[in-house]
């Protein structure tokens, strides 16, 4: 930008701040980042004016004040350079200066988040067949996805800083567009705190027999309230386990047809899994996966053999579907873990009490429950991609909802 450009669009940036229009702060803060002003040959009185304007256009939200603390700052560091510099209005700027660091520091007080050296982190102990895919390999694949996938561009992460002039209608101005999920801190949360449930291979569940993916499929009548494994032998639909052959028709809207890819995950270790010699080693986790998964009504139940021992009387395990299923054409099922479910075999219950650090802990299964959008014919899910979110909770007995204090006293 030559020395006459950056005269221009200072004086065009001043026009919109003089305009009050909802472009200046997010234009200006970018002139001011990716320029130096100084080379530009713009004067002490230019740089003055735009700082100091750009400091008043940032958004009376606390969360901003560093930014505008450092634009005083500046600003007051020009002033005596200028032909601006008054006694009154240096004083002016230094209350406001004071004023911004103070209320700064009452909002960085106020989100400190509160620590209890006393309490112990809770431990969620694992069981599983693939203990540095799940544990390790699978979070950091559900963070790079999330981050990819709704990362804000560096306009967008300016635009949030400045929201005090009046909103107009002005959609294609791209220097205001600030509302992105990405930008929502609670819309982060939910997919960059949790723990994620995905897959090293490819998943579709579908209503329709064709074009299946190429390891496996597995065929199930689902219906709310009743369903039942089947397969596909000599054209005609049997019992997935007895044989017994069922005159039903390729296209019943009940068919749910589940498929599996070969693994696709490049750091998956294939070959750790046991195989026999005429499945090659990138089929044989998938395979294994869906020879026990199983459906539950109109849900097909994916198991991941993810077993989490954890505290019930002090928390619960929340698994859901991840917020991005529909649009893969699915939707998850939801359940809260709290006690250890009675409905498994006695053996089973007599192994959760043969080592000492199983004491005083409950256990359960963290299952993929999923089925197909209404109106959907196909979902398809690549592998890699979050499909279920575990959230540890406090358990019930350990909370109460009750009116705040002041609310109490006046009820």
């Amino acid at each position: 930008m030559t020395h006459e450009e950056a005269r221009s669009y200072l004086n065009y940036l001043l026009t919109l701040n003089l305009r009050r229009e909802e472009a200046f702060g997010p234009l200006a803060m970018a002139f001011l980042r990716e320029q130096d002003l100084m080379a530009l040959g713009l004067s002490s009185e230019e740089q003055f004016t735009l700082i100091f304007a750009t400091s008043q256009a940032i958004a009376a939200e606390p969360k901003r004040y560093s930014l505008k603390l450092e634009l005083l700052q500046k600003a007051r560091q020009l002033l005596p350079q200028t032909r601006f510099l008054d006694p009154e209005f240096a004083k002016e700027l230094d209350h406001d200066i004071q004023k911004t660091g103070a209320e700064l520091q009452i909002y960085t007080e106020a989100m400190k988040s509160g620590r209890r050296s006393s309490l112990d982190r809770h431990a969620l102990l694992v069981e599983t067949d693939l203990p540095d895919y799940f544990l390790d390999l699978a979070q950091k694949r559900a963070g790079a996805y999330y981050q990819n996938k709704y990362k804000l561009t560096k306009e967008a992460r300016i635009a949030q800083n400045f929201g005090g002039s009046p909103r107009q209608f002005d959609p294609h101005e791209t220097a205001v567009h600030k509302e992105f999920p990405g930008a929502c801190a609670p819309f982060m949360a939910v997919r960059t705190t949790g723990f994620h449930m995905m897959l090293p291979f490819d998943l579709k569940i579908s209503c329709r027999p064709d074009d299946p993916l190429e390891a496996g499929v597995r065929i199930f009548y689902a219906q709310m309230g009743f369903s039942y494994p089947l397969r596909y032998e000599m054209g005609k639909l049997c019992g997935y386990h007895d044989g017994k052959v069922h005159d039903i028709a390729l296209d019943d809207p009940h068919l749910l047809f589940v498929s599996v890819s070969g693994v696709k995950d490049t750091e998956f270790l294939a070959r750790s899994m046991p195989s026999s010699g005429d499945v090659p080693p990138e089929y044989a986790y998938p395979l294994a996966m869906l020879q026990h998964t199983g459906s539950l009504g109109p849900f097909i139940q994916v198991s991941c053999n993810f077993k989490i021992w954890f505290d019930a009387s002090t928390v619960s395990i929340l698994i859901q579907g991840a917020p991005d299923l529909a649009e893969y054409g699915l939707q998850g099922g939801a359940g809260l873990l709290t006690r250890s479910y009675a409905s498994d075999k006695v053996q089973t219950y007599a192994e959760a009490l043969s080592h000492p650090w199983q004491e005083g802990l409950s256990f359960n299964f963290v299952n993929l429950h999923l089925t197909l959008n209404p109106g959907s014919e196909t979902g398809f899910i690549p592998h890699s991609t979050p499909i279920f979110t575990v959230f540890p909770v406090v358990s019930k007995p350990r909370y109460t909802f009750e009116p705040a204090p002041t609310q109490r006293e006046h009820s």
